[in-house]
């Protein structure tokens, strides 16, 4: 298949180049984690984008130097589900991420931000700049997330690990800037300045 060889050459050369590869996978896991293991091991890292696969895909991916990233995606997952993938993850692979413009997250207990001028969103709602106790399944499909949903993601993600909020924003800080020092970056983890969370 051209995708899948079109793909092994991608990981090539982020290997080639020391660079981690971000992968964005939907419904085909064994597919990737099959690739992975004959094109690995990749020691500058994987990031898997949106992560919304199983909790017994995870020890697989990570074997393979796979980060997992959460956005709002991992709200469609049932909670019960996403709690057991995300205890399988290991801590120093977690990452955070807003998707925006996708990856809405359908929270009904978040300050949800809304992107200017979407007109997917409902009148009464657009007249406010955050609303919080709302059931967003009834918000349409198609509506837009904006990229200051991500303290929902953070929020989620860390109720879901029975762990502070601003502990899992120093993880997923900490795993970002040492997944994305690598030789040539703009920036290393030593120049960095300490992680301030601001509410």
């Amino acid at each position: 298949m051209v995708q899948i060889e079109v793909f092994r050459r991608q990981l090539e050369l982020a290997k080639e180049l020391e660079r981690p590869a971000s992968i964005h996978c939907v419904q085909a896991f064994g597919d990737l984690l099959e690739v992975l293991q004959s094109e690995g091991p990749f020691p500058a890292g994987l990031i898997l984008h949106s992560y919304i696969g199983s909790a017994e895909m995870v020890p697989g991916f990570a074997k393979h130097g796979a980060y997992f990233s959460f956005s709002g995606h991992l709200t469609s997952m049932k909670p019960q589900k996403a709690k057991r993938m995300l205890k399988m993850v290991p801590m120093d692979r977690i990452l955070l991420e807003s998707d925006a413009p996708d990856g809405f997250p359908r929270l009904d207990n978040c300050a949800l931000s809304w992107v200017p001028d979407d007109v997917s969103v409902p009148q009464e709602l657009r007249m406010q700049t955050r609303e919080t106790n709302m059931d967003t399944s009834m918000l349409p499909k198609d509506i837009l997330n904006h990229p200051a949903n991500i303290s929902c993601v953070l929020s989620y993600v860390a109720m879901l690990l029975e762990m502070p909020e601003e502990e899992l924003a120093e993880v997923s800080y900490r795993n970002a800037s040492r997944l994305f020092s690598y030789p040539g970056s703009k920036f290393s983890e030593e120049d960095l300045s300490p992680f301030v969370m601001t509410t």
